[in-house]
């Protein structure tokens, strides 16, 4: 492995711990006695988001270091969906909550990182939908951490300060542009449109060729892409027939199709 794709891993596992470290920021003012408070996501409660973290960071270390185990796990979990679904079992399998949880999750994902900075970013690994690279189960748990701290950051009515590390969630966006149509079905309309994102630090960031074109925030073009956000309740600026269609249905986790938010139901609370 060359000197450069070291670098690569480190750069990766740092973007992913900075992520986990900006959720515990808020989480040491706001998870006190908030533990058991509903987001706007599903319900979910704060412990409810630190299980889910937590349970597919254990799992994502597996598919590294152990994919065996990987296979046993995904296994009993593929099976207590069908019978109880993903809530009950993985806040079976992870039984700590509240202050422990969160000693619990921040603590692995630091070891975590720790491990996968020194990790050959082409090594294949088993996952929920196809596999992937060890680069983007990177990228993937740095994108759930983010996604889902959004829940929490907008019922502690907080505004989160992102920075350009968003960069690998907005990738995961643009890589998964096939997949937003394919798991719903359908085939893409055209080629990925163009866009024109702005980064945190004003930098803007093109993708695509095709016809119609995406403008705008690249924090709001996540969560879009994250589904943590309707389109109608962003200032992107979206044209085009395959723009449209795209925005409208977009995914960039596996798993089967989820339906966008319903416009106005998520936001910062008061």
């Amino acid at each position: 492995m060359s000197a450069g794709e070291t670098d690569v891993m480190e750069a990766q596992a740092a973007d992913f711990l900075a992520e986990c470290e900006a959720l515990a920021g808020l989480l040491e003012t706001f998870g006190h006695g908030n533990w058991e408070r509903p987001t706007q996501f599903k319900q979910w409660t704060v412990n409810d988001v630190l299980v889910h973290l937590h349970f597919w960071n254990r799992a994502a270390d597996l598919s590294v270091f152990d994919p065996d185990g990987f296979d046993a796990m995904f296994a009993s979990f593929s099976k207590a969906m069908q019978a109880s679904g993903m809530r009950a079992h993985e806040n079976a399998e992870v039984v700590e909550r509240g202050e422990e949880l969160f000693s619990t999750w921040r603590d692995y994902a630091h070891d975590m990182a720790g491990r996968w900075s020194g990790l050959d970013p082409k090594l294949r690994v088993k996952w929920a939908g196809p596999s992937m690279s060890v680069r983007s189960s990177m990228s993937a748990r740095q994108m759930e951490t983010w996604a889902h701290a959004q829940e929490i950051f907008d019922l502690a009515g907080v505004k989160r300060q992102d920075a350009d590390r968003i960069r690998n969630v907005v990738m995961l966006g643009v890589n998964a542009y096939g997949w937003s149509f394919k798991v719903h079905g359908k085939e893409p309309p055209g080629p990925m449109p163009k866009l024109a994102l702005t980064a945190p630090s004003g930098d803007v960031w093109t993708y695509g060729e095709g016809e119609g074109n995406i403008t705008g925030s690249a924090v709001e073009f996540c969560q879009v892409v994250t589904q943590t956000r309707n389109i109608a309740d962003t200032s992107l600026q979206v044209e085009g027939e395959a723009a449209r269609a795209w925005m409208a249905n977009a995914q960039c986790f596996a798993g089967p199709p989820e339906t966008p938010p319903a416009p106005g139901t998520r936001g910062p609370r008061n």
